[in-house]
C-alpha cells in the first residue's frame, strides 16, 4: 500500500513537470528571463536614432509654414542626425545650425548634447527628436521641457507619433495643459522611418509659436488641427 502511495506522488510531480514545461526545451531560459519592457527596448536603435529618411515631412511644412519660419531668421536642428531635413532647410535657401549627441556625418555640423545647450541656435528648431526622451513613459517629456524653458527661438516644430500628446503619464499631460502646442499637422501618409515597408504609425509635425495672439485674455490659445498632404504645388520650388 505503501508502494502505490509513492508510486501516485510520483506520477502527479511528473505531470505538473510536464504541465509547467510546455514550450519547447529550447526556448526555455531564453525569452522569459527578460520582462517585456526589456525585450522592447532591446529592439530599438541606440540612441533612439530613426532618422527621417524621406524628404517629404520636411518639404510639406516649408510649403505651408516657410513663410513663419523665414521670420525667424535661422534654423536649427539640435537632432540632426545624418543631416536628411537639414539639407531640406538649407536647400529651401534658409541657414541651418546643425548638432547632435553622436556624429553621424551630418555636413557642417557640430557634437553636442541637446541637454548642455542653455539658449537655442536658431530662431526657429525644427527637430525629429529621440523618441525615449520626449515621450511619457521613458523621457517623463524631458526633451519638451528643457526645450520650453530655453529662450531664444520662437517657432518650434516637433515631428512626433500622432497620438504622442494623449499620454497623461508622468507629467507630460500637464506640461501640455500649461504649455499647448499651437497648432499641429497630422500628415496624411504614413512615413517609413525603419525601410522596412508597413510603418505602424501615423506622424504629425507640433509647433509651439511663441508668437500666436489668437488669444485675446492673455491665455494660451487652444491647440489648432491642419491637415498636412504629402504632395503639394509649393514643394516643386524645394526640388
Amino acid at each position: 500500500m505503501t508502494q502505490n502511495r509513492s508510486t501516485a506522488v510520483s506520477a502527479k510531480s511528473l505531470f505538473r513537470a510536464i504541465r509547467g514545461n510546455r514550450k519547447p526545451p529550447e526556448t526555455q531560459g531564453r525569452l522569459m528571463e527578460l520582462p517585456q519592457s526589456a525585450l522592447e527596448k532591446d529592439k530599438r536603435r541606440d540612441h533612439d536614432f530613426y532618422a527621417t529618411n524621406q524628404p517629404d515631412p520636411i518639404r510639406a511644412l516649408l510649403a505651408v509654414d516657410g513663410d513663419r519660419i523665414r521670420e525667424c531668421g535661422t534654423v536649427w536642428e539640435p537632432a540632426c542626425g545624418d543631416g536628411a531635413m537639414v539639407r531640406e532647410i538649407r536647400a529651401f535657401g534658409m541657414p541651418c545650425s546643425a548638432s547632435d549627441l553622436i556624429d553621424r556625418g551630418c555636413p557642417d555640423s557640430w557634437q553636442a548634447d541637446f541637454f548642455t545647450c542653455r539658449r537655442s541656435r536658431g530662431g526657429a528648431i525644427i527637430t525629429n527628436p529621440p523618441y525615449n526622451l520626449i515621450n511619457a513613459r521613458d523621457g517623463h517629456g524631458k526633451w519638451l521641457r528643457h526645450t520650453l524653458d530655453m529662450p531664444g527661438w520662437r517657432y518650434l516644430a516637433l515631428l512626433l507619433s500622432w497620438d504622442w500628446p494623449a499620454a497623461r503619464a508622468n507629467g507630460l499631460g500637464a506640461m501640455l495643459d500649461q504649455h499647448p502646442f499651437s497648432w499641429c499637422y497630422l500628415m496624411r501618409w504614413k512615413i517609413d522611418f525603419t525601410g522596412e515597408g508597413s510603418p505602424p504609425q501615423r506622424n504629425a509635425w507640433f509647433i509651439w509659436d511663441r508668437d500666436d495672439v489668437r488669444a485675446t485674455d492673455g491665455s494660451a490659445p487652444e491647440p489648432g488641427f491642419r491637415w498636412l498632404d504629402r504632395l503639394d504645388s509649393r514643394q516643386g520650388e524645394l526640388l
